[in-house]
């Protein structure tokens, strides 16, 4: 592959990925000097996020979304509008910007808004657009439009080569290039499982579309009197429900919605120094509105309650509630999680498959060693393979020993550049 130096017969790390995490990783990794980077997108689009939720309120204040905008010196210099001036010189200042720059900061949207609220992912999304533009056109920074199929990894050097499809090519058409880092920014998607028994065949939407008021009106507003199923209690339900009842209370007073949940709301609490629930618990509009809508005490006052019926039940009792309530249902929406995406296939010199296990403390990975001979061994540490974002979060335990996964602009930052100086 050739970039803006020549031909690169081997880099220094191939990052799958070019969602928050993917740009994340990209900038860290500048910031230490491992260059050249193959990037590797099949949109380079701001990922999942961008293209599907940018109509979703954030759970981030605006002032964490600037924050991670200007959190490394690759990123400052996009913001500043500044290019770079060669390969690897750094600007004059301690903060890696020029003390004169005469074009305006891009994230004055973000800087005119109230810092301590949320707001539409949108501008977080126009944020990662940002970056990835500049990054693809900072020197270090190789990119190839496509999807990394597998890694091989060369037991005796510990590097990889990886192959990819690229956007225009056939499945038996792939480009290959060789790095000493393989870095994992894969992503994940809604999780969707079958449901039991006399329900199985009733149609799915997908979370993605009912996240997005515009797509919603779009899919269901055409149809006649209609009734959805939302199935889940997390912050996504929430954001479904106010989107289904916000539609049927004005352009389509024939939808009817049921809820099904297995819990009591859960809303994140905010201690002295940390957050109780951070990762698990309602915030934002998400909270607000249910609070005020979907409480026991709530909803029997509440117009909510002339379009949604709730439906309580208890873990275990999955198959019983789902026979019992979904028929009649037009559709059924899983807010219930996310599923990783799958990874590109990684096989050892011998051809044998790898299966990485992620250690979520450090951001690395391993694997079951086996001999040449067939024997079974322990797990053993991948050589330089590293994941991150939504499909490779953090684990961290809060202090009263609650332990998450860490997901979120803010916390895939912190939890890279914690672990980013051991890729070195």
């Amino acid at each position: 592959m050739s970039g803006p130096y020549g031909t690169y017969p081997e880099y220094e790390a191939v990052v799958v990925g070019a969602g928050p995490a993917g740009v994340t990783c990209v900038g860290n990794l500048l910031e230490r000097k491992v260059a050249p980077i193959l990037w590797v997108d099949d949109g380079f689009d701001g990922g999942r996020m961008n293209r599907k939720y940018r109509e979703v309120p954030s759970n981030t204040k605006v002032s964490l979304f600037i924050n991670f905008a200007t959190a490394v010196a690759p990123f400052r210099k996009i913001v500043s509008g500044t290019p770079s001036r060669s390969r690897w010189e750094e600007p004059s200042d301690s903060d890696g910007v020029p003390v004169s720059s005469d074009k305006p900061d891009k994230l004055q949207v973000l800087r005119n808004m109230d810092q301590e609220k949320g707001c539409e992912l949108s501008h977080a999304a126009d944020v990662i657009l940002m970056l990835t533009e500049g990054l693809k056109r900072t020197p270090g920074v190789i990119t190839q439009k496509g999807r990394v199929t597998h890694g091989d990894l060369d037991d005796a050097t510990e590097k990889w080569t990886v192959g990819i499809q690229t956007e225009n090519s056939s499945e038996t058409d792939i480009t290959t290039a060789q790095a000493k880092r393989l870095i994992l920014c894969t992503g994940s998607s809604p999780t969707d499982i079958p449901l039991p028994g006399n329900v199985v065949n009733i149609p799915h939407l997908d979370l993605d579309t009912t996240l997005s008021p515009t797509y919603l009106k779009e899919k269901l507003t055409p149809l006649g009197p209609t009734t959805v199923s939302v199935i889940g209690a997390s912050h996504s339900a929430i954001l479904v429900l106010r989107n289904l009842y916000n539609l049927a209370r004005t352009e389509k007073p024939d939808l009817k919605i049921r809820w099904l949940t297995r819990h009591a709301l859960r809303y994140a609490e905010y201690m002295d120094g940390w957050i109780l629930r951070d990762n698990t618990g309602l915030k934002g509009e998400a909270a607000v509105w249910a609070k005020d809508n979907l409480e026991p005490e709530s909803f029997k006052t509440s117009d909510v309650s002339n379009y949604i019926d709730t439906i309580s039940y208890e873990k275990g009792q999955e198959r019983e509630m789902f026979e019992q309530y979904l028929p009649g249902s037009d559709f059924v929406i899983q807010a219930i999680g996310y599923t990783r995406d799958p990874i590109p296939l990684l096989k050892t010199s011998a051809g044998k498959d790898i299966t990485p296990y992620f250690e979520h403390e450090k951001g690395t990975f391993k694997y079951v060693q086996e001999s040449d001979c067939g024997t079974i061994g322990d797990l053993v540490p991948l050589p330089h393979v590293y994941g991150a974002g939504i499909a490779f979060p953090e684990r961290v335990t809060d202090p009263k020993g609650n332990v998450e996964l860490a997901v979120g602009f803010g916390k895939f930052l912190k939890f890279i550049k914690r672990v980013s100086p051991e890729w070195n």
